[in-house]
């Protein structure tokens, strides 16, 4: 979200993480911009006043919250880890409260709209309302805005200086497929898995084993999938049983969009992560880049796990300079 925005022209001040491993990426990439290392549920509205000499009633003040969302992701795991998490749609109200920004983001999983009672958006959505915002919110296909993958995920933009609700209009003629963006036509080498790559471009891929290697050899390429292999006794045992994950082994497509870009992008045994027709997963920087990060972004370079996972849980820097440039034209029409 910080990338995209500043991309659109807004001065971020600060972001604000209780993971540390995301530190030295953010300031790295985001030179002027504080990283704020802290649990949401701790920090006080009055200590980040201070800390970044914020004021409030700012109608230039937009805050963003984009918070941790495998609590209302509908894809089935454990939720006990995340449950946590699943009111900081809430904590992030009391600092909406307290500043009264002229602008409001906010960017989860479509699961979150599903749930509205229970993860206090009905509550928060009323709040602005009543507090003369002009809310607009709803699931966007990043597709719909240049995102080279089918990924869905809830959007909100909320302004109380307008009279009408203000957010981007999807491109109707355009989407954009994998093939635009990775492929040795766009500067990607052929690689196998398991390879290291120690410049800032981060081309690396995970390890596979012999047995994943020899299941994408017999997988057809440009959109294959593993029922290509699923009569192969000695290949077909998996950890689960049926067609519960029928994506996982799969072949991406060059003509299509790519499938939502988790954290777990890099595994081709946690969704159709494997190269449309190389025997490995995506790259890393093939990630970063069906995000739309810029390929002069940094990411970890001696944990690819640790990289795959701040790609995964990012908001696509081309959306969120949409947004930012949306929220700029508003604000700027507003001076007039």
């Amino acid at each position: 979200m910080t990338c995209g925005l500043k991309q659109a022209g807004v001065q971020v001040i600060a972001g604000i993480d209780n993971d540390v491993s995301c530190k030295e990426t953010y300031e790295t990439n985001n030179p002027g911009s504080r990283f704020i290392l802290a649990d949401v549920f701790d920090l006080k509205e009055i200590d980040l006043k201070k800390m970044l000499d914020l004021k409030r009633n700012d109608d230039a003040l937009i805050l963003v919250g984009c918070s941790p969302c495998q609590y209302w992701s509908i894809i089935r795991t454990d939720k006990t880890r995340s449950k946590k998490s699943k009111n900081l749609l809430i904590e992030f109200k009391r600092f909406v409260d307290y500043f009264n920004p002229g602008y409001v983001l906010v960017e989860n999983v479509p699961g979150i709209l599903g749930q509205k009672t229970e993860s206090g958006l009905d509550r928060f959505i009323t709040d602005l309302e009543n507090r003369s915002y002009r809310v607009h919110f709803g699931i966007v296909n990043m597709n719909e805005y240049g995102i080279p993958q089918s990924r869905r995920r809830f959007s909100l933009l909320a302004t109380r200086l307008h009279n009408e609700p203000i957010f981007p209009s999807p491109d109707a003629r355009r989407r954009p497929t994998l093939r635009e963006f990775i492929g040795e036509d766009n500067g990607f080498r052929k690689i196998g898995p398991g390879h290291r790559d120690l410049t800032p471009l981060n081309h690396s891929t995970a390890q596979l084993s012999e047995k994943n290697v020899r299941r994408l050899s017999k997988t057809r390429q440009d959109g294959g999938s593993r029922s290509d292999w699923a009569q192969e006794k000695e290949l077909k045992r998996l950890r689960y049983r049926g067609n519960a994950f029928p994506d996982n082994y799969g072949r991406m497509s060059w003509n299509k969009p790519a499938p939502t870009i988790t954290t777990r992008f890099h595994s081709i045994s946690n969704g159709r992560f494997a190269h449309p027709v190389q025997n490995r997963g995506l790259s890393i920087r093939e990630g970063a880049v069906i995000q739309t990060f810029p390929r002069d972004y940094i990411f970890p370079r001696e944990n690819i796990g640790v990289a795959a996972r701040i790609i995964g849980n990012a908001v696509p820097p081309l959306f969120a300079r949409r947004l930012g440039k949306t929220i700029i034209a508003a604000h700027d029409h507003r001076r007039i």
